[in-house]
């Protein structure tokens, strides 16, 4: 049987993330501002969106936009509830930023950096980056990989019990893990690196979203 995956979408509700799970061996149970259901699904992911609000890492406003306070309520409670089940939760851009956050880091509100990171005109950016050895990104990709990249804020302090396991060329983490919850994230987009989406430029998204569902699959 196919594992259930419950989504955390944004209030645009893109259908490209429920899609890639569909297409990588997931049944997608997508929503925006979702109820946590770890009692039925195997795994949550949480997307891509609006930046967290920065009083939740303890700072003022000084260069977010678009906040959903309710979204990073809800998605902390969706977290709080798959971790007490033991079940795996991958996040994506914003979601990766959400983890460190809610694990207790903080972000940097506007990258230095941030032009090399923000979508143009003709879509995301790409640039490479570098894994460490024996990593999950390393296992699925190599050492050093090129992925996408839409956003203008990063992990500034890393949280506690998070491990970045990739960097850019200018340090922003874009993925890491958690030491002990099979807690697992990304700054990059897989599912705009996949199926009908797919880049020559980049590496394939699709192989992280089937890795995450045949892992989500053996709680089942």
């Amino acid at each position: 049987m196919k594992p259930e995956l419950q989504i955390s979408l944004g209030s645009n509700l893109v259908r490209n993330y429920p899609e890639a799970v569909e297409a990588y061996g997931g049944v997608p149970l997508a929503a925006y501002l979702p109820e946590p259901q770890p009692e039925r699904c195997a795994g949550l992911i949480l997307t891509g969106g609006e930046d967290v609000e920065p009083g939740l890492y303890g700072q003022e406003n000084r260069a977010c936009f678009g906040l959903d306070p309710e979204r990073d309520r809800q998605e902390f409670r969706l977290i709080e509830a798959y971790l007490r089940a033991g079940k795996p939760i991958l996040g994506i851009c914003r979601g990766h930023q959400v983890l460190n956050v809610f694990f207790g880091g903080s972000l940097t509100q506007h990258l230095p950096t941030a032009e090399s990171h923000m979508p143009t005109r003709e879509g995301d950016r790409v640039h490479r980056t570098r894994a460490e050895a024996g990593s999950f990104p390393a296992l699925l990709y190599g050492e050093a990989f090129p992925v996408n990249s839409a956003h203008h804020q990063g992990i500034d302090r890393l949280a506690p019990e998070l491990e970045a396991v990739q960097w850019a060329a200018d340090g922003v983490i874009e993925a890491c893990r958690h030491a002990r919850y099979p807690v697992y994230s990304v700054q990059w987009h897989p599912e705009r690196m996949c199926l009908a989406r797919a880049r020559e430029d980049t590496v394939d998204g699709g192989v992280l979203f089937r890795w995450f569902i045949g892992l989500c699959g053996k709680n089942e």
